[in-house]
């Protein structure tokens, strides 16, 4: 069985949980403290992912230490229709969601720690960071609605969706909050009902508090 080092709250491994569920595949998940035990840093662990970084997904011989190259992994397996349209056109721009997906992480995801954890970081700029993806992020999606789809490529869900969405959907607790992104906050709708959606401690039902925003 593929074998998941996760943690809980961690943006990065929800995104293989939600994956691995969305294409039915059942993981086996080793639980690693990464806070505030650290045991990622270990030297046992680093062993494994000299980064000391997770996840960690490791199928027999095959240690992946990179959370977009798993959602690849898992959709390549079980549900290849995730990863997106098979044009070189769709291709380029599923990759360059994944890369996007990065620089979320190093924003919204790093004001998620400063505020949760305590890691250190510019709060400031990390947020204004953060705003600018989601602006990026906004106009995208909301030509593509113009275009009368809902998906950041083709006209399904697929792994660029996925990458983009956990540190999107707790960006409020780096202190970002979503109520200025109409057409980013219909796409998690989206994404939240998904068959086989899967939740995460910290990704609240926002859309059943407040109305949900007006069509674009």
């Amino acid at each position: 069985m593929i074998r998941l080092y996760d943690y809980v709250l961690s943006a990065s491994c929800y995104k293989v949980r939600l994956m691995a569920s969305l294409v039915g595949l059942k993981l086996e998940h080793e639980a690693v403290d990464f806070h505030p035990g650290l045991e990622h840093k270990s030297a046992a662990f680093r062993q494994m992912n000299p980064a000391g970084t997770l996840p960690v997904l490791m199928d027999g011989d095959l240690i992946l230490t990179e959370s977009t190259a798993m959602l690849v992994y898992l959709a390549r397996m079980s549900g290849p229709e995730w990863l997106g349209p098979d044009t070189p056109q769709a291709l380029a721009q599923v990759q360059q969601w994944l890369a996007f997906s990065g620089r979320l992480a190093a924003s919204l995801g790093r004001a998620r720690l400063h505020d949760m954890l305590l890691y250190p970081g510019d709060i400031d700029a990390l947020r204004r960071d953060g705003h600018d993806a989601l602006r990026e992020l906004e106009a995208a999606l909301t030509e593509r609605r113009f275009a009368g789809r809902d998906w950041l490529v083709g006209d399904a869900p697929s792994i660029a969706d996925i990458a983009c969405f956990p540190n999107v959907a707790l960006s409020q607790d780096g202190g970002v909050v979503l109520d200025d992104y109409p057409a980013i906050r219909l796409w998690s709708l989206s994404i939240r009902s998904l068959d086989r959606f899967v939740e995460m401690p910290g990704i609240h039902r926002l859309h059943e508090l407040r109305p949900a925003p007006v069509e674009v």
